[in-house]
C-alpha cells in the first residue's frame, strides 16, 4: 500500500559526479588522502565514508581507501572539514603531487 502522504517529501534528484561540469584549471586547492590516518584504510574495511558523503559533487569513490574524481573536483575542503580522522588535507594545486589520485 503507497502512503501518499509522504511523496511530496522524496528528494528526487540523483548526486552525480560534476553536475557543475568540469572543474578545469580553476581549482586553487585540491584534497590529499593520507591512507595512514583515513579510518577505511587503516581498518580495510567499509566504514566512515564521511567524505564520500558530505561531498557535494559526488566526485568521492566508496572504495578502499576512497578516491577522488579530479576531473570534477571543485576543491571545496567539505571532505577534509568532515574527516573524523584529519586524514584529508587540502593542498594549493601548485604544491600537490600525482594529479590522478592526489595521494
Amino acid at each position: 500500500m503507497k502512503n501518499d502522504k509522504f511523496a511530496i517529501n522524496i528528494s528526487h534528484s540523483e548526486p552525480g559526479p560534476g553536475d557543475a561540469g568540469q572543474t578545469g584549471s580553476w581549482r586553487v586547492e585540491r584534497p590529499v588522502l593520507d591512507a595512514a590516518k583515513c579510518i577505511p584504510a587503516k581498518t580495510g574495511k567499509e566504514s566512515c565514508f564521511l567524505c564520500w558523503m558530505y561531498c557535494p559533487d559526488g566526485v568521492i569513490s566508496r572504495t578502499i581507501p576512497p578516491g577522488f574524481d579530479f576531473q570534477y573536483c571543485k576543491g571545496c575542503g567539505i571532505c577534509a572539514e568532515e574527516c573524523p580522522a584529519d586524514a584529508i588535507t587540502m593542498v594549493r594545486e601548485t604544491e600537490s603531487g600525482d594529479e590522478t589520485t592526489g595521494c
